[in-house]
């Protein structure tokens, strides 16, 4: 079987390479790029499962990053066990083929629980006095002292909130070639989501943007000249484009306005409680899913939601089993944001009464995704002055909250989530391995593409 690396750089289009790309330019002289058609919901988790299994999320069931898990009665986001993806992965079908072959997961999402042989991912330690501290969990439970001990502790900071930079997906490729040396996997998946969040920050027209795309194109050189040195094969990919954006829409308050959202006090901050709530929208980028208690209320939740400025459309029974949504997870209704806007979670009314998570970084807690958490509040006159205050406040053993996230959605300026209709914002499927020709791939069709990558000539899947 041959070795592969599926390099995963989030967020990069066909617009984007070009003269702050100069390591990936060269090597597609040899090889040859093909867009992938957004598929719906474009956000990671969804986009993950589906390369990996070949299915739609009504199959492996990822609706989005996060949902309303009916049995708990709990909104979640960001959960990490594999074993919420319905269908098989492409390395179990690999070991069909050859039972020897093995899998490196370095960060794609679901990799807890899984059935790959080697895996990193992040694990913060939460202790009880409300310190978190950056750590991951990996397979072995060995390779964690390894790579840390050798590349320092992960930078969990640098990969997600307001101080994001290149170290955490320099980090994460660094581990990759280090797994490579120590385990040779078949089958190597490394994330490197950069890109992704500094669109997501300042917008893809952002004069930053060519730095962020030099940095990440100089990792992706250093990891494909590693990885061909050692025979590897490569394939360079993305999960989907990022638009600029500048009209966030507020859904829950919409739903809260109207008397259908439910939300209880508790000392001082409102919390929505979705199981008391007749409608509630889970907010993912530019979809959400609305969840309507009693069937009697979809007309009335359909057209006040429909009416809002921002929404472009509201799929509904067979609209959602067109779009591959039809899953018991997904919404009653599933709303579509219109070109420039975006889904904030926010269901408060009073800047005075939002929750006690909501100005900080807790994409567990947050009834939805917040891209606010890659800003600074701009109100704070010294927002260096109040991290370090809570800093002290932590290495003297206080509780603390790291309080400096904006309750404003204004700043966020690139967001993804609906299919985009420009091929140049369609993500990538970057190679220079011979495959027959074809412009455009669906999502569903990167599955075979990197079966038949890892495939030798006698090798089949059954």
């Amino acid at each position: 079987m041959q070795s592969l690396a599926v390099l995963n750089v989030v967020g990069l289009t066909s617009s984007l390479l070009g003269e702050n790309t100069p390591n990936l330019n060269r090597w597609l002289e040899t090889g040859h790029l093909r867009r992938i058609r957004p598929m719906l919901p474009s956000v990671t988790c969804s986009v993950q499962a589906t390369y990996l299994t070949g299915k739609l999320p009504r199959e492996h069931g990822i609706v989005a990053n996060g949902w309303y898990f009916r049995d708990h009665d709990e909104i979640k986001f960001w959960r990490q066990s594999n074993q919420l993806v319905e269908a098989d992965k492409l390395w179990d079908h690999l070991r069909e083929a050859n039972p020897e072959a093995t899998c490196a997961n370095l960060f794609w999402w679901y990799n807890m629980n899984s059935t790959v042989d080697f895996a990193a991912t992040p694990r913060p330690i939460y202790r009880a006095d409300g310190v978190k501290i950056p750590d991951i969990l990996t397979r072995p439970m060995s390779l964690r002292d390894t790579l840390q001990h050798e590349l320092g502790p992960f930078p969990l900071f640098n990969f997600w909130g307001p101080n994001t930079t290149i170290r955490s997906s320099q980090w994460i490729a660094n581990a990759a070639k280090r797994v490579a040396e120590l385990h040779d996997p078949t089958l190597s998946l490394v994330y490197l989501p950069h890109l992704d969040y500094t669109l997501q920050r300042n917008g893809p027209d952002h004069p930053a943007t060519a730095e962020n795309l030099q940095e990440i194109d100089a990792v992706c050189g250093d990891l494909i000249r590693f990885y061909e040195n050692r025979g590897t094969r490569v394939i360079v990919l993305s999960e989907y484009g990022i638009e600029a954006v500048n009209q966030p829409v507020h859904l829950n308050r919409v739903l809260r306005e109207a008397g259908l959202l439910e939300v209880r006090n508790e000392q001082g901050g409102e919390i929505l409680i979705p199981g008391e709530s007749r409608a509630f929208a889970v907010a993912d980028h530019q979809i959400a899913h609305i969840y309507v208690r009693d069937s009697a209320d979809l007309p009335a939740v359909k057209a006040l939601l429909g009416a809002v400025p921002g929404v472009a459309e509201l799929l509904e029974g067979d609209q959602i089993r067109e779009a591959g949504l039809d899953h018991p997870r997904s919404g009653e209704l599933i709303a579509l944001a219109a070109p420039g806007a975006w889904f904030t979670y926010y269901y408060w009314l009073d800047d005075a009464l939002a929750p006690d998570f909501a100005p900080t970084v807790d994409i567990h807690n947050k009834p939805g995704y917040d891209p606010a958490e890659l800003h600074l509040d701009p109100r704070l006159r010294f927002p260096k002055l109040r991290i370090l205050r809570r800093l002290l406040q932590k290495k003297l053993g206080f509780r603390y909250t790291l309080d400096v996230i904006p309750l404003c959605a204004e700043q966020v300026k690139g967001s993804h989530g609906r299919p985009l209709e420009d091929p140049d914002l369609f993500p990538v499927f970057l190679t220079n391995i011979p495959l027959s020709a074809s412009d455009t791939l669906e999502a569903t069709g990167v599955y075979p593409l990197l079966c038949h990558c890892c495939l030798s000539e006698n090798e089949t899947l059954t």
